[in-house]
């Protein structure tokens, strides 16, 4: 398969417009458009039943002792783990794009429903987790929300795409599930893949 978006290059930056937070001169961030990017494919495999997304972060600091902190930085050295932006599933194999902003076009404080459409189903995203201390912003959160990396991390951040083509037509999930779930219900039913990575950082030293 190919995929490919004409919201970033492969390989490139992604758009403040596809982001969470841009950088703020004065407060370090503030909310940005949180826009899903544009998204197309070809070459579906035969046998494709259904396709399935998922975006994650696979740099995400697995300590959060000095993210976000005055005067710290969160040090290239450490260990990183997985974040997840977004899973979609049990998309039609005959569909070929996401528009720019289909599934998410602004932020919605203390979650947001599933705005797939037909077949498609979306799971929480990570952010669900981040936000569960915090009375403003705590709820579920389903589709996409974009990139906001710590505005002290040493490293830019990779936001990884993935399309998956399905010899099954709806996945085993029921109910509330997330991207882990997701990739542990493909396992066995992928036919062809193909993925895009854009980077993100919201360090000034660091920004292009």
């Amino acid at each position: 398969m190919k995929l490919w978006s004409d919201s970033f290059v492969d390989g490139g930056m992604i758009n403040g417009n596809n982001a969470f937070c841009v950088i703020d001169p004065t407060t370090h961030v503030r909310l940005a458009a949180n826009k899903n990017p544009h998204l197309a494919w070809q070459e579906v495999p035969p046998g494709c039943q259904s396709l399935a997304l998922i975006c994650h972060d696979p740099d995400v600091p697995s300590r959060g002792d000095d993210v976000n902190q005055d005067g710290k930085t969160v040090p290239a050295d450490l260990p990183r783990v997985d974040f997840f932006h977004w899973s979609l599933i049990d998309l039609a194999p005959t569909r070929q794009e996401i528009a720019e902003g289909e599934f998410s076009d602004g932020i919605t404080a203390r979650g947001k429903r599933d705005a797939a459409v037909g077949s498609a189903r979306q799971g929480i995203n990570d952010y669900t987790g981040w936000f569960a201390s915090d009375p403003q912003m705590a709820g579920d959160y389903y589709g996409y929300d974009g990139p906001c990396p710590p505005w002290n991390d040493a490293i830019l951040h990779r936001y990884v795409f993935t399309l998956y083509a399905l010899d099954i037509a709806r996945l085993p999930l029921t109910g509330r599930f997330d991207g882990r779930a997701v990739r542990d219900a493909m396992r066995g039913h992928i036919v062809d893949q193909a993925s895009i990575v854009g980077s993100y950082t919201l360090n000034p030293t660091l920004h292009p």
